[in-house]
């Protein structure tokens, strides 16, 4: 209750002094145009900074803005591809200005406007907390279909896939596992326990405007589970009238096809007030068998998924932005056989329905406030088997009565406010933006199979209040400070979590920061703890450890930024260092088998355990005409005290799973503006990888190993032409590539029934084929 009452006075005390002015308006008016390298372009947002007045330029390039206030403003051109640009005007009552734009085309994004670092919008630049942005550019560039398969091409994240059979992947940022890392759609934490065993790889690139990562506890401010770091999808809002229909196709292995459609439309209204977005995407992929034992390593897909993102401004004032998303995949695999998964010696088959969406209400009553009310929420229904089967006998007969079908329902739901206030010479220096906020989440997993005994029935609820301080002391020093506070009811006490980020600018080039965070996990189901996993002849599942305690950190990270345009050129780096304590850290040990002899992991609490390393990212464009980005993370994560994952085996310090070293690179050549290469890589380092054994069985090995898995490259190569069509106002791209091209894939994975499906480490898939067209204006 006493918290309760706390968090309504701060917002009432935040709320209190703002006096909300009535504009007057006195009809001054604005014209102009906006061209770049002598041609006008289309769509561009043309809007007074600070206010909420704002325009696009028509098809022929122009703009116009009416019944606008009078005085001094900022007058701001701005498009996706290119520079920002910014003018000052002085508008008089009854007066006509013009003021015309020529804009310069971005070739890489130094200073894009963010809001996942401080739940505001700020330039990159301005951030006390670094923000790393992946657009769509760059996600077409590397031929992602899926959200899980671009994540790889930013420093200190790798996509890993966790098994075999079924394939499911998880995200682990600065050396830390999947249950570390937040995921968001639009800001909103609806990424729940189950939605994050496939989702990454659901939900397709065509409904992503940006991907926004930032890495370390300095994004706490999310609440539990930001440790590593928090991902924040954003998905397209519509810019412009226009369309885009792709299909792209691979081969994989020279033997499986992977067959993707995909179409986006956006609208807008004749007053650019309203608009809509909407994707559809579908997706059909053969299974894959890498060691001819007619078992795949690559399980068959069938995804279909549409999706709207629509905003309405209501007034100069008000705004609301919806979105929906509709997802339905099947995917199975194991024996590959024509029948039902029962039938199947092993097998894994999952069948997902998946309804997402939210709504957010923007009230800017004055340049210096803005109110926000939000809510979000999602369903899943998942219907699954996982299940090996005995050799004969009446044991054969009693699992072919009671085969082990599983079901699943989780549902997830999220409201919030937040509330904004710049405050402009605070303390006689700068301007300090302050965020104040509540938000509630709810989520409700029951993931039950009956013949295993296994039943996850978990109702989770986390009230959590924020303040936050972002004082621009000067034009060179930011100080960002902050608390959270979280009552979580799987943990007794008041969760506090407070964070520091000092950012300093010693030049127009440079960026340094430093910062401070701490944070924490409740003990409860996550991800991984949901996946029924094949090892030593039987299932092997997690259960949770009944004195199980909130696992709580704290983090230190340390950037330099440096980004020097020329006429022609643009170089650039990052330099970061990081540092993570873990106390009370959840760990996975081996602790037995269960009445039908499946092997039992339990979570529990370890001690303490420390991440630390440092990641280097390199950018440069010369003339336009060819660029190279990439970053390479060096790292070492260790518990305190051994964990003994295996009971055969002593245990180990090192977190498995986990490569002191990995990186990324992407090279772009357009010497034209319609022929473009591409040129892509992903390392990953040596790593300890369990394989568990079964003795006596031909397609495993004896007994439990710890395996120290080889280093390996993925390189991906992609070409493109694009036609114009100009008696339709379209263009057509013609484009191909090899995925994987050195075919570096993993070699020795177990065969048969018995296989370990969790023994997979390497890229995701095999050297593949792949060709497309693409028809978009």
């Amino acid at each position: 209750m006493k918290f309760k009452i706390l968090t309504l006075s701060l917002l009432l005390l935040f709320i209190s002094p703002f006096v909300f002015a009535q504009k007057e308006h006195y009809d001054a008016v604005i014209i102009g145009h906006v061209v770049s390298k002598g041609q006008h372009i289309p769509f561009v947002n043309i809007y007074l900074e600070d206010t909420n007045y704002g325009t696009t330029t028509d098809v022929t390039g122009h703009y116009m803005m009416v019944d606008l206030p009078i005085g001094e403003f900022t007058i701001v051109a701005k498009m996706i591809g290119y520079k920002e640009s910014k003018k000052q005007v002085v508008l008089k009552a009854g007066e006509t200005v013009e003021v015309k734009f020529d804009l310069e085309e971005d070739v890489i994004h130094m200073d894009e406007v963010v809001i996942t670092g401080t739940k505001t919008f700020k330039r990159q630049t301005e951030s006390a907390v670094i923000v790393n942005v992946l657009d769509a550019q760059t996600i077409e560039k590397v031929a992602a279909q899926t959200i899980a398969e671009s994540l790889s091409f930013q420093p200190g994240l790798r996509m890993e896939t966790d098994c075999q059979t079924c394939n499911y992947t998880q995200l682990r940022m600065n050396g830390l596992g999947g249950a570390y890392s937040q995921i968001l759609i639009n800001g909103r934490s609806v990424f729940s326990p189950l939605t994050g065993l496939y989702g990454l790889e659901q939900l397709p690139t065509e409904m992503v405007e940006r991907i926004e990562v930032v890495r370390g506890g300095a994004s706490a401010l999310y609440g539990s589970s930001a440790i590593g770091g928090t991902v924040n999808i954003i998905t397209k809002l519509p810019q412009r009238n226009s369309y885009e229909v792709t299909s792209n196709n691979s081969i994989i292995g020279n033997d499986a096809l992977d067959y993707n459609v995909s179409a986006t439309l956006t609208a807008l209204s004749q007053k650019r007030n309203a608009g809509m977005s909407m994707y559809a995407f579908h997706r059909q992929r053969d299974a894959f068998d890498a060691n001819d034992d007619n078992y795949s390593e690559l399980p068959e897909i069938k995804n279909n998924s549409f999706g709207i993102n629509s905003f309405f401004q209501i007034d100069e004032d008000q705004k609301i932005e919806a979105n929906f998303s509709s997802t339905y995949e099947y995917r199975y695999g194991g024996e590959m056989i024509d029948g039902p998964a029962y039938q199947a010696k092993q097998s894994e088959e999952r069948t997902h329905n998946v309804l997402m969406g939210g709504i957010d209400y923007t009230y800017n009553p004055t340049m210096r406030t803005s109110f926000v009310l939000y809510s979000a929420g999602q369903y899943t229904q998942r219907d699954h088997f996982t299940g090996i089967a005995p050799d004969g006998g009446q044991e054969l007969q009693d699992y072919n009565n009671a085969p082990p079908y599983g079901d699943s329902k989780n549902s997830t739901v999220q409201f919030g406010a937040q509330l904004n206030h710049a405050i402009n010479d605070f303390v006689g220096a700068g301007t300090n933006i302050l965020t104040v906020g509540t938000e509630f989440i709810y989520d409700d997993v029951f993931d039950e199979i009956t013949a295993y005994d296994y039943l996850i029935d978990q109702q989770t609820k986390n009230f959590g209040a924020f303040i936050q301080s972002d004082w621009s002391i000067t034009q060179k020093t930011t100080l960002l400070a902050g608390v959270r506070a979280d009552k979580h009811n799987f943990v007794d006490k008041l969760v506090l979590n407070p964070r520091v980020s000092l950012l300093l600018k010693p030049d127009s080039y440079t960026q340094l920061r430093l910062s401070w965070s701490t944070g924490f996990r409740a003990p409860q189901a996550f991800d991984a703890d949901m996946h029924i996993a094949f090892a030593g002849g039987g299932i092997q599942t997690i259960e949770l450890a009944d004195d199980l305690e909130e696992e709580r950190s704290q983090s230190l990270s340390a950037s330099l930024n440096w980004d020097k345009p020329t006429e022609k050129h643009i170089i650039g780096f990052t330099l970061e260092g990081f540092y993570t304590q873990l106390k009370d850290a959840f760990v996975l040990e081996e602790v037995g088998t269960d009445n039908a002899g499946n092997s039992l992991m339990e979570k529990r609490n370890g001690g303490n355990s420390q991440v630390y390393g440092a990641t280097f990212e390199a950018r440069a464009n010369f003339d336009r005409k060819l660029q190279i980005e990439g970053g390479i993370t060096v790292q070492r994560s260790e518990y305190g005290d051994a964990v003994s994952w295996s009971e055969e085996l002593r245990g180990e310090k090192k977190y498995l799973r986990t490569p002191e070293t990995y990186g990324y690179y992407t090279l772009t050549w357009t010497p034209t503006n319609r022929f473009s290469a591409s040129l892509s890589g992903v390392y990953t380092g040596t790593m300890l990888v369990p394989h568990y054994g079964l003795p006596g069985d031909a397609g495993t090995i004896d007994q439990d190993v710890l395996f120290d898995s080889p280093s390996f490259m993925e390189t991906n190569v992609k070409v493109g032409y694009t036609f114009g069509l100009k008696r339709i106002d379209s263009s057509i791209e013609i484009f191909g590539g090899v995925s994987n091209l050195f075919d570096n894939y993993q070699d020795d994975f177990d065969k048969g029934k018995n296989r370990d499906s969790g023994y997979v480490y390497g890229p995701a898939k095999p050297r593949s084929v792949f060709f497309g067209i693409k028809l978009f204006n």
